[in-house]
């Protein structure tokens, strides 16, 4: 798999965007701060398919967001995986207006397929369901 540098620039994140966009699926997760606002901010975006995988800085100056949110929200031939993706959804919906689709999340599937309470990703992939 190849994991790439950090993604700080507009045209690196589209370059990913456009080879994303023609995957059966995308894991995604992210990261944000809450300490000093309402609502959360994206500090960081995690996302890979079954070839590659990268990190982007939402911060980075100038960097254009578009073709992510885009492959999110608009591309309804990717699968977007979550684990416990409540908040990563919610990021995604204030910025967009619109929920990801289609959506698979981990957590919720182990809750269904084990009756269990929610169980964490390293738990889950310890348990051999993953």
């Amino acid at each position: 798999m190849k994991i790439h540098p950090l993604i700080t620039t507009s045209e690196r994140l589209s370059d990913l965007c456009s080879r994303l966009a023609k995957a059966d699926f995308v894991c995604v997760d992210t990261e944000f701060m809450r300490e000093n606002t309402y609502w959360p901010e994206l500090c960081l975006i995690q996302i890979a398919d079954s070839e590659e995988a990268a990190a982007i800085d939402p911060l980075a100056k100038d960097i254009d967001m578009s073709p992510l949110l885009d492959l999110l929200v608009d591309n309804e031939d990717v699968l977007k995986i979550f684990h416990a993706g409540g908040q990563d959804v919610e990021i995604v919906y204030n910025l967009t207006g619109k929920t990801p689709h289609p959506i698979f999340d981990t957590q919720i599937a182990m809750m269904a397929v084990s009756q269990s309470e929610q169980i964490g990703y390293s738990n889950l992939v310890e348990s051999g369901w993953a």
